[in-house]
């Protein structure tokens, strides 16, 4: 059997998108799957739009998703002397040829096509035939290579996402795929990777459907074996539209900053475009387990942030506390939390995880108990009454001796309240306002745990 070697190919002229996490996580996943090898192939033939923070900002987000490559990452640019090779093969072997019309005349020659009411193309002129003649070569105009197009027939191949897909050999001319001097265009570029690094299946955007076609003529005519093709449906906002940065946060390490966890993005992406029965909720060991081809849709997804919250707000439930404490602690330093005498940040976040959908909203939550408490003068005088003052008094007494635990609290509390006759919220409302500055926080006797005797004494001495 073939070992399955899938390759994610991002060309370095911005950030990792999410369209791109996407296919990553497809290629890689496909790869587990079957125990084969995932390749990084880093495409900077564009040399005026690719720079070297954009590769950087592509390994970073792998590396963040977690996404390990097997091999590589291979640069394009780095390889140039083997494109060269195989361009000088197909020229000896009649499959590309040297072509020396100027950009003004195959610009006129697309416009005669159009005017004819027909697909605009390069009309052949320098391509060699039996028993053409050629035109006199220019003085001192370098050509450029094109691939010598098959002129009849069709490219048919099976998608393993969009079913079968036929294209007329008359729709694609002669392309490019060396410019002057020599440099190598992209579907070549790709056309050869795909077949040094033995690529078996390729799994990306249906913005390639187009370039699929030429790539598979290019690999026949250097007697390359084809990979398996599935082109992946974009990726929608909220009101059905492609995915832009005017409309949303599509750069993946835009998520970080936005408090989300990898897990829940590689979860969320998962299932834009796949789907295991009505499995919402999975680890990344299962969904390699579960990742196959035939699940794949062929519609385009939508991306819902509502969604996305809700799986980050299940993995920070799981995640563990120390972890979450060193995203939350900057953030919260940031607001100026100090953390000098007070609670232990880890067991904190461990009280507040479960209200909230990303870590931003677990630090701001946190940040009752790393702060001076200013509880708003008007709710102060509203729950602070005459009539709650002596049983203040007592609960400050009584917590001087009191064990220390959630159970002793508790009772001491039930025994405050029936001593003056008051219900819970008549107590708990001032208590929340004097040690958090806060209506809204767990349960108060988790909260005097969780600030400590001295704190709660500290804090209540000014008040009672």
């Amino acid at each position: 059997m073939t070992v399955v070697r899938t390759r994610f190919a991002p060309s370095p002229t911005g950030y990792l998108h999410l369209g791109g996490a996407r296919t990553a996580l497809y290629s890689w996943a496909y790869a587990r799957h079957f125990g084969g090898t995932f390749v990084l192939r880093i495409e900077d033939t564009d040399v005026e739009r690719s720079t070297p923070e954009a590769v950087q900002a592509i390994i970073e987000g792998m590396q963040w998703l977690g996404l390990s490559h097997d091999e590589g990452p291979f640069y394009q640019m780095q390889r140039m002397d083997r494109y060269r090779e195989v361009l000088a093969q197909m020229l000896a072997a009649g499959t590309a040829y040297h072509c020396y019309s100027s950009k003004e005349e195959v610009d006129a020659m697309r416009e005669r096509f159009t005017a004819a009411g027909e697909k605009p193309r390069y009309d052949g002129t320098w391509r060699p035939e039996p028993g053409k003649t050629l035109p006199a070569v220019p003085a001192e105009r370098e050509p450029v290579v094109r691939f010598k197009n098959p002129l009849d027939g069709d490219v048919t191949w099976d998608d393993v996402v969009k079913g079968t897909i036929t294209i007329s050999n008359k729709e694609l001319d002669d392309l490019v795929i060396a410019r002057p001097g020599g440099v190598p265009t992209y579907n070549f570029c790709v056309a050869v990777d795909d077949w040094d690094m033995q690529i078996t299946h390729v799994l990306r955007g249906d913005d390639h459907v187009n370039n699929t076609p030429r790539q598979i003529n290019i690999l026949r005519a250097i007697g390359a074996p084809l990979p398996q093709y599935g082109h992946l449906p974009m990726i929608l906002d909220h009101e059905g539209k492609k995915l832009s940065k005017r409309t949303s946060a599509v750069s993946v390490m835009d998520y970080p900053a936005k408090g989300i966890l990898p897990e829940a993005m590689l979860n969320y992406l998962a299932r834009l475009g796949w789907s295991h029965g009505d499995d919402e909720i999975f680890s990344m060991e299962q969904f390699c387990a579960w990742f196959n081809t035939d699940h794949l849709t062929s519609s385009a997804a939508q991306f819902d942030l509502e969604k996305l919250a809700w799986l980050n707000n299940h993995y920070i439930k799981q995640a563990d506390n120390t972890r979450l404490a060193a995203l939350a602690r900057p953030l919260m330093e940031a607001q100026g939390a100090r953390f000098d005498g007070a609670p232990d940040l880890a067991a904190a976040l461990a009280l507040m995880k479960d209200r909230t959908n990303t870590v931003n909203e677990l630090a701001d939550a946190a940040m009752l108990f790393y702060r001076a408490p200013q509880p708003d003068a008007a709710l102060m005088t509203q729950h602070l009454t005459d009539a709650v003052k002596p049983a203040l008094a007592q609960f400050a007494e009584r917590c001087a001796t009191v064990e220390w635990t959630r159970e002793a609290l508790a009772a001491m509390i039930k025994e405050v309240l029936a001593a003056n006759t008051i219900k819970m919220p008549v107590l708990a409302m001032p208590l929340r306002l004097l040690l958090t500055g806060q209506l809204q926080t767990p349960a108060i006797d988790a909260v005097l745990v969780l600030l400590g005797r001295e704190l709660v004494l500290s804090r209540l001495k000014a008040a009672v």
